[in-house]
């Protein structure tokens, strides 16, 4: 998995992040800004979550297919996560994902890598092969030789059909 070296590399930035902040300005500054980030990110996630839940409401109203706003609520979600956990850098990418514009930026590119990853499960299901399997499929008959050297042509019976 990907993500949890990701997590350990997150986990160790905040604590040094919070260390490096407690040196330079002390304990009750270091608090006053996480929770100033907690306090500014609640007041945007509720401004952005009721921005979005009207947006669901009038998609469905005139029977659009909600995927964008599913797509910011599911994001929005990440970002009061992000908030609520006590850290510099998680509050930033929170805060980053509360903007509409950036949100839009990583909504697009989960929406095309899950688009990609479509394609591939479709083609392993398609030519037997795990969904999940990496590679390239490349289409070809298998040719077995004879020790004399003549290759051996499967009859039309032995091969399967393929669909």
């Amino acid at each position: 998995m990907r993500v949890f070296p990701l997590v350990l590399i997150g986990l160790a930035v905040e604590i040094t992040a919070l260390v490096a902040a407690f040196g330079a300005w002390g304990f009750l500054p270091t608090l006053g800004l996480l929770v100033l980030g907690g306090v500014v990110g609640s007041v945007l996630m509720r401004r952005e979550g009721a921005r979005t839940m009207a947006a669901f409401s009038e998609a469905l109203r005139t029977r659009r297919a909600p995927h964008q706003e599913i797509a910011d609520g599911v994001l929005i979600a990440a970002a009061g996560f992000l908030i609520i956990v006590p850290g510099f850098l998680s509050d930033i990418v929170g805060l980053f994902l509360l903007f509409p514009p950036t949100r839009r930026l990583v909504s697009r590119r989960i929406a095309r890598r899950s688009e990609q990853r479509e394609r591939e499960m479709t083609l392993n299901l398609r030519y037997g092969r795990p969904p999940t399997a990496g590679g390239v499929v490349i289409d070809g008959d298998v040719v077995d030789i004879h020790p004399n050297g003549r290759p051996q042509q499967p009859k039309p019976a032995d091969r399967p059909e393929l669909t």
